[in-house]
């Protein structure tokens, strides 16, 4: 139960943190991709607010067995550049810049963007759920 408590309060943490920044309105997120445009560099700030509190998180979770509710801390993920790596990154950032949303404000989104919030979110799970199968299929 308390897992779950924590995993709400954080949800909701993320979630607003996603509404007061402007993460979930695709016109500032492809503000910030116009580089060569009408670049807005505000979100640089939400950036950083999330890079520098998880690299904290991982400095001290190197040094720690358990997680505060007691919980195994899984090993850190492999850093290696591999061509799944390349071909998802491209295939996210592509998706990125031509929507303006990734997931979590996709979710968010779904419901303030009306119709095409959710066939977004729609084709987003269903690529998900299409994944594992197309992995294995590739060579």
């Amino acid at each position: 139960m308390q897992r779950l408590i924590f995993a709400a309060l954080s949800g909701a943490l993320f979630g607003a943190g996603l509404l007061v920044s402007g993460m979930v309105d695709t016109v500032k997120v492809q503000g910030w991709l116009d580089v060569f445009g009408a670049w807005d560099p505000t979100l640089a700030f939400v950036m950083g607010g999330a890079i520098v509190p998880m690299f904290i998180a991982w400095r001290v979770a190197e040094r720690r067995k358990t997680a505060v509710l007691g919980t195994p801390i899984p090993a850190k993920p492999a850093q290696r550049l591999d061509r799944n790596l390349v071909i998802g990154s491209l295939m996210f950032g592509a998706g990125w810049g031509l929507v303006g949303l990734c997931p979590g404000p996709a979710l968010a989104a779904a419901f303030l963007n009306g119709s095409s919030g959710l066939i977004f979110l729609v084709a987003m799970l269903a690529a998900m759920v299409a994944t594992p199968a197309l992995r294995r299929a590739m060579p």
